[in-house]
């Protein structure tokens, strides 16, 4: 059951690699994106995100009759950096990291300079994944990068969904909010995007640097005073949105330029659609429960080890062999004691905690970020069952513990249960399943 929770996650991930995404789409040859960029003078591309080096290849294989044309920049994460031969790819943060850094900064001021050159015969594309709104930092003007640094770690901390994250984050950018598509003076402008957000709200991902945005600074204003963090931001900040909210600072865009084109390659639906037919494949009932799965995610796990019960005692909401899919990106409050871990792997060990050890017989669960990038680790995730729950207590380590530090990385690892996949060039949320064994 190892294996096929393993086969049933990574059919999820292949589902929604970029490049296939983008051959489907160029298939048609009156699709907008092709045509513009067939007249195309000069092909300009910029862009941030996880899977920004696979969109990058994707976007050179798919155009390389017409190389001589592109010139480009996208702001990855460092350990995906790799020689292309029109895009280079920007190291804009370590990995393990989630946080804007100096290095950023470069790679979006020189997009910015890009899109300024653009003639009335040029077409811009802007490669959009996860992962986007740390890696293209462009802090506004009287903001400095040291203060959008304490913000997101502000924001991490409290448990602010992304939503609210870059609501904030909009109103102190230069490029979020639409602003890169104020940059852009050619003909027109397309936007390929990964979604990595619950619904697919194009104002969210990466924050928006394309699109409209309906948020204010009166928003952002809004969100700090709920988690009680307004009267900690730095100074400047709080100048920066009292000024906006008064009509002092120009609003971010409202309204998308009629030269702006968005495009979506992938997302947690497509994702999980493929999962559930290859665990159909496998001989599992279904259970998708799609992807707008949210909260903090020792509750979600709550939910789901009620789930399992419900289905061992009464085959309902369906018998077993059962195969449960969420979706979705839940969320860690973290308190005063940080340990090294990710949502993923306290999912895991959370469900872990609640079941005991009866009940785990013929039960696998995983959980996996698309991205291969499980908070600040090198793993995407874990997958565990009765084995793991033994391995744990042979070796004496404590669940409740490790979760009342939020450590999960340590123990699992000690139990071989982490899944490491690397960089897998994509990004759309997070695929969980359980497997429940027939009788």
């Amino acid at each position: 059951m190892r294996e096929h929770a393993l086969e049933i996650w990574r059919s999820a991930v292949e589902a929604v690699r970029p490049g296939p995404a983008l051959e489907r789409l160029w298939a048609d040859p009156t699709h907008p994106l092709r045509l513009a960029v067939e007249r195309a003078e000069r092909i300009w591309v910029v862009g941030a995100g996880k899977a920004g080096t696979a969109m990058a290849q994707a976007v050179e294989t798919l155009l390389a009759d017409r190389l001589d044309r592109i010139e480009g920049i996208v702001n990855v994460p460092a350990g995906s950096v790799q020689p292309l031969q029109r895009i280079r790819l920007h190291a804009a943060r370590p990995d393990g990291s989630n946080h804007p850094t100096p290095q950023g900064v470069v790679g979006a001021e020189q997009m910015l300079q890009l899109f300024a050159q653009a003639g009335p015969d040029d077409v811009g594309l802007c490669l959009l994944s996860g992962g986007g709104s740390a890696l293209l930092p462009a802090p506004a003007e009287g903001i400095s990068l040291a203060d959008k640094q304490a913000i997101t770690q502000m924001l991490h901390a409290c448990g602010a969904t992304i939503h609210e994250m870059n609501t904030v984050r909009k109103h102190l950018s230069r490029i979020k909010g639409g602003g890169l598509a104020r940059y852009f003076l050619g003909w027109q402008l397309h936007s390929l995007v990964i979604s990595d957000v619950i619904g697919d709200p194009l104002d969210v991902i990466a924050s928006g640097p394309t699109t409209a945005d309906p948020s204010t600074f009166a928003d952002a204003i809004a969100i700090l005073r709920r988690y009680q963090l307004w009267d900690q931001v730095p100074a400047s900040v709080r100048r920066r949105l009292e000024q906006g909210q008064a009509g002092q600072i120009a609003e971010t865009l409202k309204v998308v330029p009629a030269y702006v084109f968005h495009h979506l390659l992938g997302n947690n639906r497509l994702a999980l659609a493929a999962a559930q037919r290859t665990a159909e494949q496998l001989g599992y009932r279904v259970l998708n429960l799609g992807t707008y799965i949210e909260g903090e995610t020792r509750e979600v796990a709550r939910v789901v080890v009620g789930m399992v019960r419900s289905i061992r005692a009464e085959g309902q909401p369906l018998a077993a062999p059962a195969c449960l899919l969420l979706g979705g990106e839940t969320t860690v409050t973290l308190g005063p004691s940080v340990g090294k871990g990710g949502r993923n792997q306290e999912f895991v060990l959370s469900a872990l905690h609640e079941l005991r050890p009866e009940e785990l017989a013929g039960v696998t669960l995983l959980s996996g970020g698309t991205d291969g990038e499980d908070g600040p680790t090198d793993a995407a995730g874990a997958v565990v069952d009765a084995a793991t729950a033994a391995a744990i207590r042979q070796r004496g380590w404590s669940i409740a513990q490790a979760l009342q530090r939020h450590d999960a990385y340590p123990l699992l690892d000690d139990v071989a249960a982490l899944i490491r996949t690397g960089w897998t060039g994509t990004n759309v949320m997070d695929v969980r399943l359980v497997l429940i064994a027939g009788s």
